[in-house]
């Protein structure tokens, strides 16, 4: 008997060990994989899961951090998937958010990893919904998911988290700009930190008219913090839970959740067709595909459309 053979027991034991040993299997796409996420399935969909983005430099971290204390005052346990951007050359990632939130992995009742975003859009890595969905069958209480940090494309978070919560500073035009592209849309909590700079009524006085512009209904809050010094931090985490705590009383958060598990089937559909499609085709006709396009003799869509044939072939010859 392997240790990776009775992980699925371990982790609904609260076995955070197991826990990081699955995550790891999962952002390698190890074949083991997949069946242990079915097993684990049924034991999820209990955790809040809290998403954290905006622009870098907005002081995500800090907050997050004082987030999990805040929580874990209440006696809840935390996990935090803080996402960091992987080097486009060597693929390697500083994980820094793990060094900035070393003070939390004293307490049993927390668990921060790490995961490189891999060159994956969206501000997430591709495993951060499965690694969410472990977290949740190990029982923690709040997932706090924190994103990338890189603007008008963090939007992959509103696919996964319950509350999602927009994070900018004082004198960041351009977080602003960035913010109004697609992923002003998609806050339910915004927060407006380092308020002790000048400028911050200004920022979220800005906010504040972008969301009037929105036929949402309630209106987001704009709320003001310090969180290098916990100013305002408790008041985020309570807008946070009176959000889930009104959206699951409504029947939207169960809305939500379908939505996401909805949206992720379909864009795995979308990847493991690419792989298999990809493994369908013989170094020959790849080679004639890439000449075809080079030549313009075929457009893309001619080319996907043959690789998918080959694809179709190969599973009529099986």
């Amino acid at each position: 008997m392997t240790e990776d053979d009775d992980l699925v027991s371990r982790i609904l034991a609260r076995d955070q060990r197991a826990g990081a040993r699955m995550i790891t299997l999962v952002e390698n796409d190890d074949p083991g994989a997949a069946f242990r996420l079915a097993e684990l399935f049924p034991h999820t969909g209990r955790a809040a899961v809290i998403g954290v983005t905006g622009p870098p430099g907005a002081g995500k971290s800090t907050l997050v951090d004082g987030m999990v204390r805040a929580w874990r005052a209440r006696g809840r346990t935390v996990g935090v998937l803080a996402v960091d951007p992987s080097s486009p050359f060597t693929g390697g990632a500083i994980l820094g958010d793990r060094i900035r939130m070393a003070s939390l992995t004293g307490d049993p009742g927390v668990y921060v990893r790490s995961m490189a975003s891999r060159a994956h859009l969206g501000g997430l890595a591709e495993a951060t919904p499965a690694a969410v969905r472990v977290l949740d069958a190990m029982g923690m209480d709040v997932i706090v998911v924190e994103t990338v940090g890189v603007g008008q494309s963090e939007i992959a978070i509103a696919g996964t988290a319950d509350c999602t919560v927009l994070v900018t500073m004082p004198g960041a035009g351009d977080g602003i700009q960035a913010m109004k592209a697609g992923v002003l849309e998609i806050g339910d909590v915004f927060v407006v930190n380092k308020a002790d700079r000048e400028g911050a009524l200004r920022t979220r006085r800005e906010l504040k008219a972008m969301l009037r512009m929105q036929e949402r209904t309630p209106r987001p809050v704009v709320l003001l913090t310090k969180a290098d010094v916990g100013d305002g931090v408790e008041e985020v985490v309570r807008q946070v839970e009176d959000f889930i705590v009104a959206r699951r009383g409504s029947g939207r958060l169960e809305k939500r959740r379908l939505r996401h598990l909805e949206r992720e089937a379909l864009e795995l559909i979308g990847a493991q067709a690419r792989r298999r499609t990809l493994a369908a085709l013989d170094q020959a006709t790849i080679t004639e595909l890439s000449e075809a396009l080079r030549e313009r003799r075929q457009d893309p869509a001619t080319v996907a459309a043959r690789a998918l044939a080959a694809l179709q072939l190969a599973y009529t010859d099986s």
